[in-house]
């Protein structure tokens, strides 16, 4: 599903001036009567910038310390108490270790150990049917006595020894000669920078490819499988397959680490560590005595190696971190954990650890970061910040542990300090701006409007002085509302005030709330105060439309003072803000609906508005609005399939005025609805007349645009039903377009009113697709028959080097639409190129200044006259 990301975050950002949780509104009735079902939400558009600004820089940050390597001894230590956590007590009952204890040296009286004692080990052992012996002690030189004897016990097929590889200008230890290279593997044990062993080889190769090396630990896998000679391996650079079982090799940045790429050569896997004890232990001394249980031999896997401390055989790990007992694990119960992983991958589908993309492990950390800003902004007091920070980042480490349990290593150090600092920063951000914001609405408070006001006077001390205006506006019956009603209804009003009030005004003009049910308004510059009165009364009006409070219907109405000075020496711009207060006051006394002011005056720029207003009605009144047709050509047969009804208005006292600048106009003060009627019932009056004097099959199709006011109306079925019986249609002939947007705003309401209006037969199309807020899991429930691509794609699958690009989106919607059973249009064709790529795409219909520009009604009636004399294709 494709979305805006703001409406995914704007849930989180929701203030709450009191105690008690809100409950749901039914709906909101905004400016002219529309009904919007929404949830009653402070939501805080104006904290976007800050933290998405905060969570950038944020997130670069972290990044970029983590790239360095600087988070790198974190996130182990984080690693290693996962692994401590996520122990448990099992052990792998397919090993058994024969462990070199300090005792078993002492009663031995030499070490190395001799090469008799070692040979009657492995003799005594071999008496007791293991399934395999891995010999983890050097045996690179003899130490008789004994040595022919262990010569012939190394043998045998089921034994495997350790060698040590070259490294640097060290030798390295070989194995003795005369044991196979397929019962051989190299030491497998490379040291983190912390000193702790976490990774393991698993198989090594030069450059050359012409050594190559498997590990001790899977050496002894591979045998211990190898019964039937049939093991499929196969080596790649990303990982090792045996049989079906692949093993991903450990990159020098998988999960938290930063490696030099040096220590991440061969393949590498990290090491799970499911206990700290993997297998029953033994001593040799019980090995040679034969006091020991028999059954833990016969078809084992033993391991032989030194587990005493003074050799130096043990090595710190992800156990040894809690520094109480000072554990270390010997090298030999380190290969029985990684054999131990070795066989539940391969034989159990255990899976081994497997890491994200970096790029991936990026927006985590992003996702992370904005998270702290939004946290940190909808909490209001100190002790519910600190107690989601707790619950934020306990969700984070669980989050990461539950995915540590199923093998993933996901970063946890990095998003914890990314949602840290995004959050300080917001945290930071927040106290100032909630200095000079009201917390409630967003909006400035009364100590930031005195001091804009004021810099007034220093911005104008040497330029030439203008006239400022400030509106004091007073929310009638609040503190009834609020009582009998409850605070949430409360906050919910003056939330509902706020957002009209934002709606209605200017980038010049500035709205505050100066006090509990009061909000500010100054103007600058003012040009002539008649406008601003205007203003006002607008405003009045628009705050005057009721509210749905719990399906309780809230009037309320305003009370406005208004105050003008000009600036200069004298200009004590606080005092406006006390001057409109006074002058509201006073309306009050007066008991007036109209404002109050201390000057008349008229600001020309709302003038002018007005005046269009005023001409639309009149123009409404008069009959000086036309319709325009603008055929729409099958692309198939290039004949006319159908035209789209164009309003045009050719005043009396202004001549033609562009729909650009009457449309908006008419949408905002609601005569939409009355132009939209007349266009619905002129374009169904002109397709009867056209069907019965051009009958044909297909038969034409009228499209008319359909407006987000009359969208809403609530009346919009029976007006259309109306206008089709009246101009005696079936309700197949029209078809109404729509924008992706107004189905949006409810989506469970847009799709029953789609198909009351499919219940009259109607066809609907979606208008401009792909240009507004496109959802495709809902798409398929919109039951229209159209999908319109906008021009703005069209007009530039011939633009240079972005043509490619434009064809394809293109071609996805005619393919979208397709798959969805509908029939595309294509508006805005305006060359023979763009025309033959739609047509290779199968575009069906398409419409643009190629074919025809909009026609008044004569000229499309002759243009049909002609089509249907020559009953032959469109001619261009």
């Amino acid at each position: 599903m494709i979305t805006k990301l703001h409406q995914v975050i704007r849930s989180f950002l929701v203030d709450h001036s009191n105690e008690k949780a809100s409950q749901e509104p039914q709906n909101i009735l905004v400016n002219s009567g529309k009904n919007y079902r929404t949830k009653f939400r402070k939501i805080r558009l104006f904290a976007f910038p800050s933290i998405f600004l905060s969570s950038i820089l944020a997130t670069g940050a972290i990044i970029g310390l983590r790239q360095t390597g600087h988070l790198q001894f974190l996130e182990l230590v984080a690693y290693d108490q996962m692994v401590r956590v996520g122990s448990v007590n099992n052990l792998d009952s397919r090993l058994l270790i024969v462990g070199v204890d300090e005792e078993d040296i002492k009663k031995q009286k030499q070490w190395p150990l001799s090469d008799e004692t070692i040979a009657k080990v492995l003799n005594k052992l071999q008496s007791y049917d293991p399934k395999l012996i891995a010999l983890d002690i050097y045996r690179d030189i003899p130490h008789p006595p004994g040595t022919e004897s262990l010569k012939q016990a190394l043998e045998k097929d089921n034994i495997v020894v350790v060698k040590q590889l070259p490294i640097g200008d060290q030798p390295g230890v070989a194995a003795p000669a005369t044991i196979p290279k397929n019962q051989v593997g190299f030491s497998d044990l490379p040291i983190d920078p912390d000193n702790i062993v976490r990774r393991s080889f698993v198989y090594v190769e030069t450059p050359s490819g012409k050594i190559k090396e498997y590990s001790f630990a899977l050496q002894t896998v591979l045998n211990y499988l190898d019964d039937d000679k049939n093991i499929d391996i196969q080596i790649n650079p990303d990982f090792l397959k045996i049989n079906s079982t692949k093993i991903t090799d450990l990159k020098n940045n998988s999960g938290g680490y930063v490696l030099p790429k040096s220590e991440a050569l061969g393949l590498q896997i990290l090491i799970k560590y499911h206990s700290k004890n993997i297998a029953k232990t033994i001593s040799l001394t019980e090995v040679l005595k034969g006091n020991f249980n028999q059954d833990l031999v016969k078809d084992k896997i033993v391991l032989i190696g030194v587990t005493s401390p003074t050799q130096k055989d043990t090595f710190p790990t992800p156990y040894s971190a809690k520094q109480i007992d000072n554990f270390e694990m010997a090298g030999v119960e380190i290969h029985g954990q990684i054999i131990s992983e070795l066989l539940g991958t391969i034989l159990e589908g255990e899976k081994t650890f497997w890491f994200w993309p970096e790029g991936v492990e990026w927006g985590w950390i992003g996702l992370w970061s904005l998270l702290g800003g939004i946290v940190v902004w909808r909490s209001q007091r100190l002790w519910i910040l600190g107690g989601n920070v707790i619950v934020v980042v306990a969700g984070l480490w669980g989050l990461c542990f539950l995915l540590f349990t199923q093998s993933g290593w996901v970063p946890f150090v990095p998003p914890l300090l990314a949602f840290l600092l995004s959050g300080t920063s917001v945290l930071a951000y927040k106290t100032v701006y909630q200095t000079y914001h009201d917390p409630l609405t967003g909006l400035v408070n009364r100590r930031s409007l005195e001091r804009k006001l004021q810099q007034l006077n220093h911005k104008n001390l040497n330029q030439s002085s203008e006239l400022v205006a400030v509106l004091f506006i007073d929310v009638n019956r609040f503190k009834s509302i609020n009582d009998g009603l409850g605070h949430q209804a409360g906050d919910y009003l003056l939330i509902a005030m706020s957002q009209r009030l934002q709606q209605h005004l200017n980038s010049w003009e500035h709205l505050g709330r100066v006090g509990g049910d009061e909000f500010a308004i100054w103007l600058k510059p003012v040009k002539d105060k008649q406008e601003v009165i205007r203003f006002t009364e607008k405003l009045q009006q628009v705050l005057s439309q009721p509210l749905f409070w719990q399906g309780q219907e809230i009037y309320t109405t305003v009370t406005v003072g208004i105050s003008f000075e000009e600036t200069g020496k004298n200009f004590h711009g606080p005092e406006l803000l006390r001057y409109a207060d006074i002058a509201m006051h006073k309306a009050k006394e007066l008991n007036s609906s109209r404002p109050q002011i201390f000057e008349p005056g008229m600001d020309t720029q709302a003038v002018q508005r007005w005046h269009l207003e005023t001409d639309l009605r009149l123009g409404l009144d008069q009959n000086e609005f036309q319709l325009y047709y603008q055929p729409i050509i099958s692309l198939k047969t290039g004949k006319i399939a159908g035209f789209e009804a164009l309003v045009r208005w050719n005043s009396k006292t202004r001549g033609f005025v562009s729909p650009g600048a009457f449309i908006p106009v008419a949408e905002e003060t609601g005569l939409i609805v009355r132009l939209g009627e007349w266009i619905l019932s002129e374009a169904c009056r002109q397709i009867r007349e056209w069907h019965e004097r051009f009958p044909r099959n297909p038969a034409l199709i009228m499209s008319v645009n359909l407006s987000g006011r009359q969208f809403s109306e609530p009346n919009l079925v029976k007006q259309i039903k109306t206008i089709l019986d009246s101009a005696g249609i079936e309700g197949d002939r029209l078809k109404l377009e729509i924008t992706e947007s107004m189905m949006m705003n409810n989506v469970e309401e847009a799709i029953s009113l789609l198909n009351r209006l499919k219940g009259l037969g109607l066809r609907l199309s979606i208008d401009d697709f792909g240009t507004g807020y496109s959802s495709l899991s809902y798409l398929h429930r919109f039951p229209v028959d159209t999908l319109k691509v906008d021009k703005s794609f069209v007009g530039r699958m011939e633009d240079g080097k972005d043509s490619d690009k434009y064809i394809s989106i293109v071609r996805t919607i005619i393919s979208l639409g397709h798959n969805l059973r509908l029939d595309v249009i294509a508006e805005g064709i305006e060359t023979e190129g763009q025309m033959k790529i739609l047509e290779s795409l199968n575009c069906e219909y398409g419409q643009g200044y190629l074919f025809s520009r909009p026609l008044s009604s004569e000229n499309a009636e002759a243009l049909l006259a002609k089509e249907n004399h020559n009953s032959s294709q469109f001619s261009i």
